[in-house]
């Protein structure tokens, strides 16, 4: 079974600074995008950053310049490092990644994780 746990949520004030960090466990072989994605309340699940097993990456108009995303591959991690935080960026942020299990490594499967809440308020 394949799992993604996010951690580092939390409250902070505006302009404050967090990091989230995702983990991949169970019997993977593979992973290949990760990102993060956010849903603030009443709004829709939006894409905020992505990066490739190769490390390329990708983000949302609305987090360029203030967020970064990277991953450790050998420790099946992806972060987001998120600076000068704004009301806007609250909600529930949830990790994702494109993985194949051992138990069928010719097929890739999209994953999710349980998501975790972020505040920015004063």
């Amino acid at each position: 079974q394949v799992q993604l746990v996010e951690s580092g949520g939390g409250l902070v004030q505006p302009g404050g600074s967090l990091r989230l960090s995702c983990t991949a466990s169970g019997r993977i072989n593979r992973i290949d995008a990760m990102g993060w994605y956010r849903q603030a309340p009443g709004k829709q699940r939006e894409l905020v950053a992505t990066i490739t097993r190769g490390l390329s990456t990708g983000y949302a108009d609305s987090v360029k310049g203030r967020f970064t995303i990277s991953r450790d591959n050998a420790k099946k991690k992806v972060s987001l490092q998120m600076n000068s935080l704004s009301p806007e960026d609250t909600g529930v942020y949830y990790c994702n990644a494109d993985i194949s299990a051992t138990v069928v490594p010719w097929r890739t499967a999209n994953y999710w994780g349980q998501g975790t809440q972020v505040t920015i308020s004063s």
